[in-house]
């Protein structure tokens, strides 16, 4: 019997995401807001560079409490509501059911295992450019890997669960590249190999990756934002090496121009993700005694920014 998928936020990833698993036969739940009439009533299409598909009916909802128990429950959220998931989890998870976070940024794994009924909680490292461009209309523009690997307390590694596994299995049956991490807080350190430059630098400068890669000024700050990642992730035990660094810029590189998820949020007066990527990371190293000066002030450029954008602001 498929196991039953339940997506919190249906968006670009969640969106994306859930639909590869319906079209490939899994039983899918999608928890929607502004969408929800529209979904309900006409599916969802998905724009992608591995082809195009719809799906004109999908199990919609706008009510948590009135969705089933789900095997897996797929959390594409942004960080900044996550205060919603203490009400939103509890009447999804049943007894075996594996919560995973398609999510950016330190620290929340800990948080959603605090919440009554969620055992086991995966950590999900999706590198993808995908955008949700209308009501229902997802367009997928390039990637699409998911990492999973399995949340402990302490943050030590699990190693490959049999969970991971399974899920890795229906992953792939739905075509979504999959790999496996035995230790997820080395998996989200290196996450934010890419998403501390880029979504930053996104914001600040205001560029797409293609135009930040394209300037020698920026691209050698990408770097040096990059090797601060490294130093942070090291006074956790956790090693990034310099040949990861350079994968990231050249796959950075031969990206088709995107405008990351954060820059979005902001031309779109949404709050943004600045603690999960910017704050935890620093609050880690600030705890061993360690600077990361360039981290530390592209997160405080961003906090002002926010705050002169906040005026306009979607919560």
């Amino acid at each position: 019997m498929s196991r039953c998928y339940g997506i919190i936020g249906t968006g670009a990833i969640g969106g994306y995401y859930g639909a590869c698993l319906q079209q490939a036969g899994f039983p899918v739940h999608f928890l929607l807001r502004s969408d929800y009439e529209w979904v309900k009533a006409k599916g969802l299409r998905i724009e992608s560079v591995n082809g195009d598909f719809t799906l004109p009916r999908v199990n919609a909802y706008n009510d948590p409490a009135q969705m089933p128990a789900c095997d897996v429950v797929l959390v594409a959220l942004k960080t900044t509501q996550n205060e919603t998931l203490p009400q939103i989890l509890p009447s999804l998870v049943g007894e075996g059911s594996t919560v995973v976070l398609l999510q950016n940024g330190l620290g929340i794994e800990e948080e959603v295992a605090k919440i009554p009924g969620v055992k086991r909680v995966l950590g999900g490292l999706c590198f993808i450019c995908s955008n949700k461009i209308g009501a229902g209309h997802i367009r997928h523009l390039d990637y699409g890997q998911v990492t999973l690997g399995e949340y402990a307390q302490n943050n030590e590694p699990c190693g490959i669960t049999m969970v991971m596994q399974e899920i890795e299995q229906d992953f792939k049956r739905a075509g979504i590249e999959t790999q496996l991490s035995e230790d997820l807080h080395l998996s989200r350190w290196q996450k934010l190999v890419w998403n501390i430059p880029y979504n930053g630098l996104s914001v600040v400068l205001d560029a797409t990756t293609e135009e930040i890669m394209a300037n020698e000024n920026s691209r050698v700050l990408v770097r040096q934002l990059m090797e601060e990642v490294a130093i942070g992730a090291k006074t956790r035990d956790r090693a990034i090496t310099p040949d990861f660094i350079e994968k990231m810029l050249d796959y950075t590189s031969k990206m088709k121009p995107y405008k990351t998820s954060m820059k979005l949020d902001y031309d779109s007066h949404r709050s943004l993700e600045i603690e999960a990527i910017f704050g935890n990371p620093l609050k880690i190293a600030q705890a061993a005694n360690t600077d990361l000066p360039r981290i530390r002030m592209l997160y405080q450029q961003l906090q002002f920014l926010e705050v002169m954008n906040c005026s306009q602001c979607n919560f």
